[in-house]
């Protein structure tokens, strides 16, 4: 190259073209394989300039290793949609209740700790899981072979609980009055999963490496991170705020944030020959990796939401994402609640087979709420098999079979309304009074 071209680069460290390392301004040979630093490798022209000679010196040394972790969590997080699929719906906020999904009401009524780390690995329905998988796939591996497979694993979990974290702080009724209120904060306590948490703490930490290490790092890599990720950043904060009610915005900023301040106290592997990775990041990985694992056996052991089959119907919530069938729960409990009414009050059976019906159409997608059903469904039974005859006319032993039929029906009707109350909230359910002064629940 010309003279006057070399001078820009006086001053700064350059890569050894044999074997990658870094050597320090100055120096005529590199301190770790004794390569002179004008000697152009075998396989090099001349011609070729030095810029372009020094990014594929350091991208061989860099993207050469292996990205083993970042390929685990993306089977893992796979594996667990297909189970949710299989168990009532990846949409089905029962479901993935039951898988350990944020939610401000069990964290802190149950103190279920462990629903700030399984949600980083749950996804519901296809897309969402395809667009942050996509994105684990592009930046994971960078970050891995950049730091390593210990420190990528830390940056993962620490990054996906902060977003957790970020996003529990954010359920404030109060604050979401405005733009920026809906944008950051949310009205309602309902469940919140993905990855994409973590996701922004990659974007942080490969921003704050290209800003930090700027001087030391190939023109390449000086363009692909650093200030280079501005417009992603910039971008996806715009999608965030034309989505706000949908998108979890508060995640997204609590693990780009955090990932940002990892990056700015952790130093990246260099290039060079491979040297001893201090025992306290094996141990922080371990200990990283244990939390998830624990998280997930508390999951296990508690978990109450619908069981996992091998159907055609779970196939098909598998694609769909399994969309509760909440109108067909409404037919089925309000029709059973009006046929029993009439049965008791009219001795009036002919709606009982219809509401029967209604409820048999019903698919299930809360283990209570399959109860609350199953029970509703016995009631009516038990009142077609009474046949009842005019009350002038009832003996005694029917009477009191009448009187514990309406004793129970009470009973069921307050366990369906504290489920509503507890749980409806979850699937838009709401109570309002019906034509015949009873409560009911309602859309």
């Amino acid at each position: 190259m010309p003279a006057k071209e070399d001078d820009r680069y006086i001053g700064r460290p350059s890569v050894c073209r044999s074997c990658g390392a870094l050597v320090a301004s100055g120096e005529q040979a590199c301190a770790q394989c004794g390569s002179a630093l004008n000697q152009p490798p075998a396989n090099r022209t001349g011609s070729q300039p030095a810029l372009d000679r020094e990014t594929m010196s350091f991208a061989r040394a860099i993207l050469g290793r292996p990205a083993t972790f970042t390929v685990i969590f993306l089977v893992g997080s796979v594996l667990l949609f297909i189970m949710t699929s299989l168990s009532g719906g990846s949409s089905n906020p029962s479901t993935l209740i039951g898988y350990g999904a944020k939610i401000n009401a069990l964290i802190n009524g149950q103190r279920e700790w462990w629903r700030f780390v399984t949600p980083i690995f749950l996804h519901s329905g296809l897309l969402h899981l395809l667009f942050n998988m996509y994105g684990l796939w592009v930046m994971g591996p960078y970050v891995e072979k950049l730091y390593g497979s210990a420190k990528f694993v830390v940056f993962w979990v620490l990054t996906g609980i902060a977003g957790v974290f970020a996003s529990y702080l954010s359920v404030r009724p109060d604050m979401n009055v405005s733009s920026i209120g809906r944008f950051l904060f949310k009205a309602e306590d309902r469940p919140s999963i993905g990855g994409s948490g973590a996701l922004f703490g990659l974007v942080g930490v490969l921003f704050v490496f290209g800003i930090r290490f700027r001087h030391e790092l190939p023109e390449g890599f000086k363009r692909a991170f650093g200030t280079g990720l501005v417009p992603i950043i910039l971008l996806n904060l715009f999608i965030g705020f034309l989505g706000r009610g949908y998108i979890d915005n508060a995640a997204h900023l609590g693990g780009l944030v955090s990932g940002a301040a990892l990056s700015l106290v952790i130093g990246y592997k260099r290039p060079g020959p491979r040297g001893g990775i201090t025992i306290v990041w094996h141990i922080l990985q371990g200990c990283a990796l244990g939390v998830v694992l624990v998280s997930f056996f508390m999951v296990w052991r508690g978990y109450d939401g619908p069981p996992l089959e091998l159907s055609r119907t779970s196939l098909q919530r598998a694609i769909t994402g399994g969309e509760p069938d909440i109108k067909g729960y409404l037919n089925g409990v309000n029709d059973g609640v009006k046929a029993l009414e009439k049965y008791l009050n009219d001795r009036d059976t002919t709606g009982l087979d219809p509401a029967i019906a209604a409820i048999n159409k019903a698919q299930p997608f809360d283990k209570q709420e399959a109860t609350l059903l199953s029970e509703l469904r016995s009631l009516l039974e038990r009142a077609k098999r009474e046949n009842l005859k005019p009350v002038q006319k009832m003996s005694v032993e029917t009477a009191a079979q009448h009187e514990e039929l309406l004793a129970d029906f009470n009973s069921w009707q307050q366990k369906n309304k504290q489920w509503v109350e507890t749980r409806g909230s979850l699937f838009g359910i709401e109570w309002h009074e019906s034509t015949t002064d009873k409560e009911s629940p309602d859309k």
